[in-house]
């Protein structure tokens, strides 16, 4: 067993699944650090701007925004042991099928979180994942098989 795990949590960002995800895996003393994208959509879209210089063109503002964001998940995920991408079914995650296969092709351990009415559309982003979940508490379950062994 791995004293300290590295789990990054990718995709939707409006629902609390994170939360669900860490809690579970406090309440079973897993030895988990959890790692995110930034979650306020607003300063997410901006950082670019926000820092770089104001745009014209909506375009440049999100190539800014985007590849600021990239250092952050490139980076993060690069430093997991695991990937947990959520889809949600509000939402295209387009930037969350990218973090999947990008995990994939870094060699990550992918497992998706999506409910059963998305398994069509996500088959091949499944298909790279080792585990495909329906809940929060699903991954909380397969994160404590992977690190502890216990069922």
């Amino acid at each position: 067993m791995k004293s300290n795990w590295t789990v990054y949590l990718s995709g939707e960002i409006h629902t609390d699944w994170r939360e669900q995800i860490e809690r579970g895996c406090e309440a079973r003393g897993l030895p988990i650090s959890f790692h995110a994208p930034v979650t306020d959509h607003g300063k997410s879209d901006d950082c670019g701007v926000e820092i770089l210089g104001a745009e014209e063109k909506g375009f440049w503002k999100d190539q800014k925004g985007a590849r600021m964001n990239a250092i952050r998940t490139q980076t993060l995920i690069e430093k997991s042991d695991i990937v947990v991408v959520r889809f949600g079914d509000k939402y295209r995650q387009w930037n969350a099928a990218f973090d999947a296969g990008f995990a994939a092709a870094k060699g990550k351990p992918v497992i998706t979180l999506h409910d059963a009415e998305l398994t069509h559309p996500l088959k091949e982003v499944d298909g790279a994942a080792l585990a495909v979940a329906e809940t929060p508490e699903q991954v909380v379950r397969i994160l404590n098989y992977v690190i502890d062994g216990s069922l």
